[in-house]
C-alpha cells in the first residue's frame, strides 16, 4: 500500500514539470479560409506537440488590435497591410511567418448591370470598416482604376453580410467586398450578382501571423513552436487532405468537399515560400501599402517598417 502511494506521488511529481512547461497562447483570427491551417494545428494536436496550449478567438478584423492591446490575445492572423495600421495606432506587433496568398479568394461582387469598376463612381459599395482587408482591397482596386474611396458611397458590412446582401438584391447596394467562403456563394448565384474583380486581377491580399514584441521576447521557443506547428499543418493537408478539409471546413460550417473548393482560390505558404517572401517582397509591398494607407487616411503617419517582421522562426 505504502509503495503504491510513493509510486503515485513520484509519478505526479514527474508529471508536474511537463504541465508547467505548456505555454498558453491566445490567437485572434476570423473564419477566413486562409487561416484554417491554424485551426487544423489546434484540432489535430500539432500545437500541443510543441508544448503550446493554444486558444483561438474569433474576432472581427476591425477589433483584433484592440484584443491585442488589452492583452486578451498575444498573437493574431491578418493581412500584411493591417499590421502597418496597428503599429501606426500604437499597437506594437511583429509578423513571424506568412500564412497564405490570395489567388482569387478575395474580390468585388456587383449587381448585374455593372460592367467595370469605373462604373461604380457615385454608386454604393459595401465593405468592412477602414483598417480592414476588404476596405484596403477596395481602395487598392479603385486607385488602380483612377478613383478613390471618396468617389463611392460606402456602407459598412462584414464580408459574409456583404455577400448575402448582393445575393438578396438589397436595394441601393451596387457592389460589395467579400472573400472566401462567402465569395463562392455569389459565384453560385450568377443571376443575383457577379464577381467583377479578384486578387487574380489585383494581387494585394496576403496574410501573415504575428505576435506582440513582448511575447516574442519572453517566449521565443513558443513562437518557434507556433511556426513549426503551422508548417506541420500544411504537411498534414498534403498527406491526409480528406481529414484535414473536414476539420477545417467544420470550423466555418462547410462540408469537407465544399471547403476543398474554396481553398483552391488561395495558396498556403510553406517554409520555402516564407523565406522567399520575407527576402524582399514583404518589404516592397509594405512600402506601397503604407503609402496608400496614408493617402486614404487610415493612418496618420507611417510606422517604422523595418520592425514589422522577425524572420528568426522560418529559418
Amino acid at each position: 500500500m505504502k509503495k503504491t502511494l510513493i509510486a503515485a506521488t513520484l509519478s505526479a511529481c514527474v508529471a508536474l514539470p511537463t504541465l508547467a512547461q505548456e505555454t498558453k497562447v491566445a490567437i485572434g483570427m476570423s473564419g477566413w479560409t486562409g487561416f484554417a491551417p491554424l485551426t487544423l494545428a489546434k484540432e489535430a494536436g500539432l500545437f500541443k506537440k510543441y508544448g503550446l496550449d493554444v486558444s483561438i478567438k474569433k474576432i472581427p478584423q476591425k477589433d483584433r488590435h484592440l484584443a491585442i492591446a488589452s492583452g486578451d490575445v498575444q498573437c493574431a492572423a491578418t493581412t500584411v497591410e493591417t499590421w502597418i495600421g496597428w503599429n501606426a495606432a500604437g499597437v506594437a506587433t511583429t509578423q513571424i511567418f506568412q500564412l497564405d496568398k490570395s489567388y482569387g479568394a478575395d474580390g468585388m461582387v456587383v449587381k448585374p448591370g455593372v460592367a467595370k469598376i469605373s462604373d461604380l463612381k457615385g454608386k454604393t459599395v459595401a465593405a468592412s470598416a477602414p483598417g480592414t482587408s476588404p476596405y484596403f482591397a477596395l481602395a487598392w482596386m479603385l486607385k488602380k482604376n483612377g478613383m478613390t474611396v471618396k468617389d463611392v458611397k460606402l456602407v459598412s458590412l462584414e464580408p459574409q453580410a456583404a455577400a448575402n446582401a448582393i445575393i438578396a438584391g438589397t436595394a441601393d447596394l451596387d457592389a460589395a467586398m467579400t472573400y472566401e467562403p462567402y465569395l463562392s456563394s455569389v459565384r453560385a448565384k450568377p443571376e443575383a450578382g457577379k464577381i467583377i474583380a479578384t486578387t487574380l486581377d489585383y494581387p494585394m491580399v496576403m496574410d501573415t501571423f504575428g505576435c506582440t514584441p513582448k511575447f516574442l521576447t519572453e517566449n521565443p521557443k513558443a513562437a518557434q513552436g507556433l511556426a513549426d506547428a503551422y508548417f506541420d499543418a500544411l504537411a498534414m493537408i498534403k498527406s491526409d487532405p480528406k481529414k484535414s478539409f473536414e476539420i477545417m471546413g467544420a470550423d466555418v460550417k462547410q462540408a469537407g468537399d465544399a471547403f476543398e473548393k474554396s481553398q483552391a482560390f488561395l495558396r498556403w505558404q510553406d517554409k520555402a515560400a516564407n523565406q522567399k517572401f520575407f527576402a524582399g517582397e514583404h518589404a516592397q509591398f509594405s512600402k506601397e501599402a503604407a503609402d496608400l494607407l496614408l493617402e486614404i487616411g487610415v493612418i496618420k503617419a507611417i510606422p517604422d517598417l523595418s520592425k514589422l517582421a522577425d524572420t528568426r522562426f522560418i529559418k
